[in-house]
Order: C-alpha cells, then sequence, then structure tokens
C-alpha cells in the first residue's frame, strides 16, 4: 500500500498476509481476487479477518518501529543508552519531522491497510447466512477497524481528555465501507474531528461486542477482548462510568507474580485479554519485537535502559523488579536492562508474542474511573497490589491515591507501549531523569529531558507522502 489513503479500495491481494502467526498456521492465503466472488464461505471471510490482524500485528511488533515499545521511548520509561545501535534516537530526543520516516510513515500505511481488509470483509458480509457465524466475522471486523483507527487518532491527533480544545481537533479519516467511503478510488478525503472519530471508534466497538463470540482462539480478539478495548477508549475519551462497565465484562483473571516471568517467555498467557501471536517455535520468520530494547547475543549491546529515576523508584519489595529487569554489561558498562521480551525461554532473540492488552490494564482503567467519579478506587488497586508485593503501606486518598494509581499503571504496563499516551492523555509533561545511561547515573543523560505538556510534538506530523498526495489533508500544528 502506498501512504496515500485514497487508494485503498484498489487493493486486494493479500499473499503477504499470512507467514507465522500462531492462530493462523493451518490457513492458506489466497492471493488475489474479486471481493464479491471471494467471500462466499464462512473460512474465506475468516481468512480476511486474519489478514487484517496480520496487518495488526505488522505496526505492532515490527522491530524498528513497533507500537509496542515507541511509546516507551518517547516517554521517560527508558534513556538511550549510548553503545547501542542509538536506534528510534530521531524520536528519543523528539526530532521528528514529517519527512522522518520509520513509525510516523509506517503506523499511517500498516493501520490504514488494516481498515482496508476490515472495510472489505464488512462491505461483503451479507453474502454469509445470518446466523452465530456471520455475526462473529463482522464483530471482528468491526472491532478491528475501530482499533487501528483508534491507534491511527491516539498517534496522530490529540486525545479527548488531553486538553480543553482537543475534541474540536483535527484527527484522522475514518473510512467504512458501509457508509460508501470506498466507493471512489480517487477520493480526497478531510481528516475528521477527534470527538467524531472516538464517536466512530465506540460505535463500531460497541456493535462489536453485541456480535463477536465468546472464544476465537488465541490471537484473535473475542467478547472479552473487545470490552477490553472499549475500557481502554473510554477511559481516553472521559467517559468513566463506561469505563467501570466495560472493565466489569471482562473475566479475565489477573495474573500471579509467580505468572509473569512465564508470561513474557510466552509459557503462558495468564492475565492476556488481547495478544497478536506469532509462532517462533516452527516459524523461521517474524518479527523480533524486543528488538527495539536490546541487541543480546554473545553481550548485551542495549538500545534503551531503565530510565535512572524510574528504576530507583521501584521498591525492594515489588515482585515484579525481577522479571521486567536485569543487569545487563555492555563496553565494560553496566545497565538496568529490559528484561520484557527479550524472547522465549532460553531465548535472546526478542521474537515473543505482542501483549496488546492485559486483565491488569483494565482493572487499573477501572480503578483510575473510579477515582475520576469520586468513588473507593482503593480496593480495586490493591486487588492488583496484593499480587505484586511483598508487603506494603497503602490506605492512600485524594492525590495520594490518585499518583498510587499512575504509578502503579507505569511498573506494571512498562515497556508495553502505554506511557507515552497516559501522559498524554492526562496533559502531564515527560519528565525524564538528567542521569545517565549507565547503572550508577553516570554516561551519557538524555538531550531532551522534558517535553512539556502542551508541546505540538506530543502530536506526531502526518506523513509527507500523504500530505502530497492529497491536497485536502492538513498537517498538524508545529510541522
Amino acid at each position: 500500500m502506498k501512504n496515500n489513503i485514497k487508494l485503498l479500495v484498489l487493493l486486494f491481494s493479500f499473499g503477504f498476509f499470512l507467514s507465522c502467526d500462531d492462530e493462523l498456521n493451518d490457513l492458506q492465503p489466497f492471493v488475489e481476487g474479486n471481493p464479491e466472488t471471494f467471500f462466499t464461505s464462512v473460512s474465506a471471510f475468516q481468512n480476511g479477518v486474519d489478514g487484517a490482524y496480520r496487518q495488526l500485528f505488522n505496526y505492532y511488533s515490527d522491530p524498528d518501529s513497533g507500537l509496542q515499545g515507541i511509546p516507551d521511548i518517547l516517554s521517560d520509561n527508558v534513556v538511550l543508552v549510548r553503545t547501542g545501535r542509538t536506534s528510534n534516537s530521531t524520536y528519543f530526543d523528539y526530532r521528528y519531522v514529517a519527512s522522518t520516516g520509520g513509525p510516523i510513515d509506517f503506523y499511517w500505511s500498516e493501520a490504514y491497510e488494516a481498515v482496508n481488509v476490515a472495510n472489505l470483509v464488512i462491505a461483503q458480509i451479507d453474502n454469509l447466512a445470518d446466523g452465530a457465524e456471520k455475526d462473529n466475522i463482522l464483530g471482528q471486523a468491526l472491532a478491528i477497524r475501530a482499533w487501528a483507527h483508534f491507534d491511527l487518532v491516539r498517534f496522530y491527533g490529540k486525545i479527548p481528555t488531553q486538553s480543553a480544545d482537543a475534541n474540536a481537533s483535527l484527527g484522522v479519516v475514518y473510512i467504512k465501507a458501509e457508509d460508501g467511503d470506498t466507493a471512489d478510488p480517487l477520493a480526497e478525503p478531510v481528516r475528521e474531528t477527534v470527538a467524531s472519530n472516538y464517536a466512530e471508534i465506540i460505535g463500531d466497538l460497541e456493535r462489536a461486542a453485541q456480535l463477536i463470540a465468546d472464544d476465537n482462539g488465541e490471537g484473535k480478539l473475542d467478547a472479552n477482548g473487545v470490552y477490553g478495548l472499549l475500557s481502554r477508549v473510554y477511559l481516553y475519551n472521559g467517559e468513566y462510568q463506561k469505563v467501570i462497565d466495560a472493565a466489569n465484562e471482562v473475566d479475565v483473571e489477573l495474573a500471579t507474580a509467580d505468572d509473569l516471568e512465564g508470561l513474557y517467555t510466552d509459557e503462558n498467557e495468564a492475565g492476556l485479554v488481547v495478544e497478536l501471536a506469532i509462532n517462533t517455535s516452527s516459524e523461521s520468520t517474524g518479527n523480533n519485537v524486543g528488538v527495539l530494547y536490546s541487541q543480546t547475543t554473545a553481550s548485551d549491546v542495549l538500545e534503551y535502559a531503565f530510565d535512572f529515576d524510574f528504576f530507583n523508584s521501584i521498591d525492594e519489595d515489588d515482585l515484579r523488579l525481577g522479571v521486567i529487569s536485569y543487569v545487563g554489561e555492555n563496553s565494560g558498562n553496566q545497565y538496568n536492562a529490559i528484561a520484557k521480551f527479550l524472547g522465549e525461554t532460553g531465548e535472546v532473540n526478542g521474537r515473543v508474542d505482542i501483549k496488546v492488552l492485559r486483565a491488569e490494564e483494565v482493572l487499573l482503567n477501572k480503578a483510575e474511573a473510579q477515582f475520576e467519579l469520586g468513588l473507593d478506587a482503593l480496593p480495586t488497586l490493591n486487588e492488583l497490589r496484593d499480587l505484586r508485593y511483598v508487603s506494603y503501606t497503602g490506605g492512600e486518598t485524594g492525590s495520594a491515591l490518585e499518583d498510587a494509581i499512575q504509578y502503579e499503571r507505569r511498573v506494571e504496563l512498562s515497556f508495553e507501549g502505554h506511557r507515552f499516551f497516559d501522559l498524554k492523555r492526562r496533559g502531564e509533561a515527560v519528565m525524564r531523569s538528567t542521569m545517565g545511561d549507565i547503572i550508577d547515573g553516570s554516561g551519557t543523560p538524555p538531550d531532551f529531558p522534558t517535553l512539556a505538556a502542551d508541546d505540538f510534538r506530543f502530536q506526531m506530523p502526518i506523513p509527507i507522502a500523504e500530505i502530497n498526495s492529497n491536497q485536502n489533508i492538513v498537517q498538524n500544528p508545529g510541522y
């Protein structure tokens, strides 16, 4: 696909979709065809939906640009390690512009590819007889379409709770086959408002929740996944009672502290609500998402380490500490290295499943929403803390409770693609440590330790190729 979204409806070549997902191993890709004649069976429709999942996997797991890691690199969770490749330093240093490439171009094209495939499925859905199988296919396609658009608008646009002007600001183009948005291959659509985008995202997800099956297997959305995504989207949209209601629909137990190591080495799926899976045992290809943080072979060639202040804020009684960190060594230096996503058991290739959404996030979404509504959020927060600490003091109220909720969110979801968006949606600045990258705080500190809450760089620039190909696409301010 080209960057320009006006070409979306011309694309119907899916040979690249199916290669290494666990759940896709037994499926054979179709190469090309007319959607009206191809989509005639449940298996053909599911094949198309699986192609859309593959596009999501592409931009979440890319070893150079993956959405699983870039939001942490943009935030205050990590520091650039100078003995590494200095990969993504342009993003770490906030020097990106419309022509920078990397994530700016990649997310735009891959997310709209996912939207395109979902729309192809939705447009032909009446080829199937009414019933549970049709509903489940449609539910998956609607949820994927919403998910991809959500990723687009939170990256390139503002978040509704970010600032007073956010809802009226420009979001992205929301493409819906049933509204005729895919009828004209030469159309040059305009960016809609953030408020309009969120209304469409929520509408698609709420409809999907009524249609999708309870269990679609590994790597696919189901009812729990859709309600989990709704809890996140409602939180971004400031609809706090709906956050609580959606969270209460998610029936997935929290991972225990003993589960965590196996979760991140793919030995178990404890607490997983939404994942994008890769079969590392039987496939020779696939994205090594952990490479965003380290190139760990005979020695640790780290790309990023823990931010000094963040690491030292973690209590020694926190059972997560030994799961998410280790001491890495390179060029005679030691670093507080990131252990998440190193690889499956016995591997250090960075190739693991993408943990998109976990029960722990759903719980923390609920706790934050309860706090915002003036409800008692402490028992909800303590459900997680009881599983994560040898002991803790607790008992917080007021702003101390709010800080505790956000702190647990930062630690629990660290390096999983949340921190930049959490700061952004709360209208908070990035405040990095001014210490260096080496374990004792020496070494090279970040060039840009602070990004003010109102800085235009919280919104990524629209790719220059899109601007050049569609005269109706307006660039974000500051670029």
